[in-house]
């Protein structure tokens, strides 16, 4: 199928760049290209690099940012290689940084990628697939403590104990490899009368796709390379699509703006951490009314931006 996939907070992300004709920018999360466009056409002497470890996006946003040529570097990778990535490249530093987590809606649409509750295809989840592991080989081979605890914390669902539970009886009598046979699992460990309130999978869906794309870990560990690597005025913009992610870009922004650990009865600072720059916006950028109505799966995006000092 096209790569379709409609950018959340497109203009808010761009305004917040404030891109420059002859700055260097990234895009970590490539997807479509749809934030790389808007970018590109604003640059004039200045290089634009896109980062993505799905080779569909890669091709994709390759066809759709075809005009801009030589200003346009692709890469397929993961954004967690980005500082090593741009070394390459002969790049120290850039002049904004762009990172969407949400799945892409192609990604969600092609059945056999098998990312959404709502088809039955083999379960895969994978965002790279020259990956080894999968999501048939998570539900099918971690503990019950380890499947309790990803449900719990990457999903927040209130009854991963049971779900774990269930998951391990189901595959001792069958391994599980289709989505929908995971469904029916979740479905029969979950009380009937609370089943109503949104799909009873989808909790336990986003927790094996973040656990097998190591989507928390991920971010948690790249955030202080990436803003190293912004010029001083440089800016990373990162749109979030889950509690989960927000909290832990939040509380790294807010680290790197104030990264002094003295108690706070000490009359001078001792400890020498110096702050990298400023959160740019206190609260959340959210989608506007317009864009909720337009694209339902903006909903939950959230996008903060940080400044290099």
């Amino acid at each position: 199928m096209e790569f379709n996939h409609k950018s959340v907070l497109l203009q808010e992300t761009i305004d917040g760049l404030q891109v420059k004709p002859d700055g260097i920018y990234v895009d970590g999360t490539l997807g479509g290209g749809g934030h790389a466009y808007e970018v590109c056409k604003q640059l004039t002497t200045g290089h634009f690099y896109g980062i993505d470890q799905d080779g569909d996006a890669i091709q994709a946003a390759g066809e759709r940012l075809q005009e801009f040529g030589e200003k346009v570097t692709l890469l397929r990778s993961n954004y967690c290689h980005m500082k090593s990535l741009l070394q390459e490249q002969k790049v120290s530093g850039v002049d904004g940084i762009v990172l969407d987590l949400g799945v892409s809606s192609y990604q969600l649409d092609t059945v056999e990628r098998g990312f959404s509750y709502k088809f039955d295809t083999v379960l895969d989840m994978r965002m790279d697939d020259r990956q080894s592991i999968t999501a048939k080989d998570i539900v099918n081979t971690y503990s019950e403590m380890e499947l309790f605890h990803i449900i719990k914390e990457y999903g927040e669902d209130q009854f991963a104990k049971n779900i774990a539970k269930h998951i391990v009886k189901s595959r001792s009598e069958k391994e599980i490899e289709t989505t929908f046979e995971l469904n029916e699992i979740i479905k029969n460990a979950i009380p009937a009368k609370l089943r109503m309130n949104g799909h009873p999978s989808k909790k336990t869906f986003q927790a094996i796709r973040i656990e097998c794309n190591r989507e928390l870990d991920v971010l948690r560990d790249t955030l202080e390379d990436m803003i190293s690597l912004l010029n001083p005025g440089g800016r990373l913009c990162i749109i979030t699509f889950h509690s989960l992610e927000d909290r832990i870009v939040k509380l790294a922004f807010k680290k790197a703006e104030n990264p002094c650990v003295c108690p706070p009865d000490f009359p001078v600072c001792v400890c020498g951490r110096k702050s990298m720059g400023k959160v740019v916006n206190r609260k959340p950028i959210l989608p506007t009314e317009e864009e909720l109505n337009e694209n339902r799966r903006s909903k939950s995006a959230k996008l903060r931006i940080f400044e290099k000092n």
